[in-house]
């Protein structure tokens, strides 16, 4: 059985008051389940790796093959638990360390 590729993707919050991981984990499945829908959302693999809150920056894992359709579905996020945000993918990698030194 193959392996499966995984990409890490930093994503950073513009938002005034600082959402919990869980408040942030549902924008972003509720966003993949509405553009691609429950079976399209269960091919992302996605989960949060970290989330620092002082920098307002979160570590996302998800499976190379959808990793176009996930960064289109954290564009398209507008309010995390009501609030208004904006969101930017600041770097996407292979692997964490890779990562963290991207930015």
């Amino acid at each position: 059985m193959k392996r499966a590729k995984r990409r890490y993707l930093a994503v950073q919050l513009e938002i005034d008051v600082v959402p919990s991981e869980k408040e942030l984990m549902d924008a972003v499945w509720g966003s993949v389940v509405k553009f691609y829908g429950e079976v399209g959302a269960s091919l992302t693999r996605m989960s949060l790796i970290s989330f620092d809150s002082s920098c307002r920056v979160a570590v996302i894992r998800t499976s190379l093959e959808m990793l176009d359709s996930v960064r289109a579905s954290l564009v398209c996020i507008t309010d995390v638990a009501g609030k208004g945000v904006s969101v930017h993918v600041l770097a996407v990698s292979g692997t964490i360390k890779a990562l963290l030194k991207k930015f």
